[in-house]
């Protein structure tokens, strides 16, 4: 069972341990986001929805202003900042102890939030491919970068789900663009596998069940997105907003598989899930060396 050795990410001079995994709390400020209870409209809302972050347990904050949903309208970069502006006040001036991500495939954008508003990460849809000015940016403003698998835009991500192995192929992207972004100088690295993301509902499950494949080539942590996403509630003939039981199984699923930080709609089950994950943690590794024994002996 694959674990990744102890690791830390630098946001903004906080070092957040991923020894044992944490959660990142979605804050959604735009009008079209799949999962309607995460619209966020006005300031106490907004005051609201980091409060619980908070009181739950969430580690970071990661805020959207462009819906990624499958088949979502174009947003300017204008209005993307214009969105973000007064989330990104408030978390700053009146919660400065809460690192917070920038989900956005922007440079420009990208830049604006961390000088003009301290923003310590960046959650990137696109691995670069969207923005060619991504990549230099990051490595100027050195933050942490979440760097996704996904073909083609949210607009034509649906068409693109032909691969000829699916885990290969999503090394390979992520072995070739670390390369890139390592050769700039970009030390804090996540990888985000992208799920829901130009694949369909049977390639998220081939997905899962092998994430671990991808934690024995590559080095950096994963991150996990799969709150109430498609995957979940179309298999279950239901909706966004009753996909929670099935968001929790799975989150059980990736944390085996190694993942590291849960992007979530709803902390307090994330936080539970890690904290009974981690409460199997010493009986599996006695587990593991005893079968590992066994099996250099010869005692079977």
């Amino acid at each position: 069972m694959y674990r990744p050795d102890h690791l830390t990410l630098n946001l903004s001079g906080q070092l957040l341990s991923l020894e044992r995994a944490v959660v990142m709390g979605i804050i959604n400020v735009t009008p079209d986001s799949f999962y309607s209870t995460s619209r966020i409209a006005g300031e106490q809302e907004l005051r609201t929805r980091i409060d619980t972050l908070l009181r739950e347990g969430a580690s970071i904050a990661d805020l959207g202003a462009y819906s990624s949903r499958p088949g979502a309208e174009e947003v300017s970069a204008q209005e993307e900042m214009r969105r973000l502006a007064p989330a990104l006040r408030i978390l700053r001036d009146e919660y400065p102890a809460l690192p917070v991500s920038v989900d956005t495939f922007r440079a420009d954008v990208a830049r604006w939030a961390v000088q003009e508003y301290g923003v310590a990460m960046i959650n990137d849809i696109s691995g670069g491919a969207l923005d060619p000015q991504m990549y230099p940016t990051i490595a100027e403003l050195q933050v942490p970068y979440i760097l996704m698998h996904m073909r083609g835009t949210p607009q034509t991500m649906g068409e693109q789900t032909d691969y000829q192995d699916l885990i290969l192929d999503l090394i390979d992207y992520f072995i070739q663009r670390v390369g890139q972004l390592t050769e700039l100088g970009v030390h804090d690295i996540v990888l985000d596998p992208g799920f829901g993301f130009s694949k369909t509902l049977e390639q998220n499950y081939e997905l899962l069940a092998r994430m671990s494949d991808l934690g024995t080539v590559l080095p950096q942590p994963l991150l996990v997105g799969i709150s109430r996403k498609s995957m979940i509630y179309r298999l279950l003939g239901q909706t966004p907003e009753e996909a929670l039981n099935g968001t929790s199984i799975l989150h059980g699923f990736a944390l085996e598989r190694g993942a590291k930080i849960l992007r979530v709609h709803d902390v307090a089950p994330a936080v539970e899930a890690i904290r009974l994950y981690e409460a199997m943690h010493p009986y599996e590794r006695r587990d593991e060396a005893l079968y590992y024994t066994q099996t250099n002996t010869g005692d079977h």
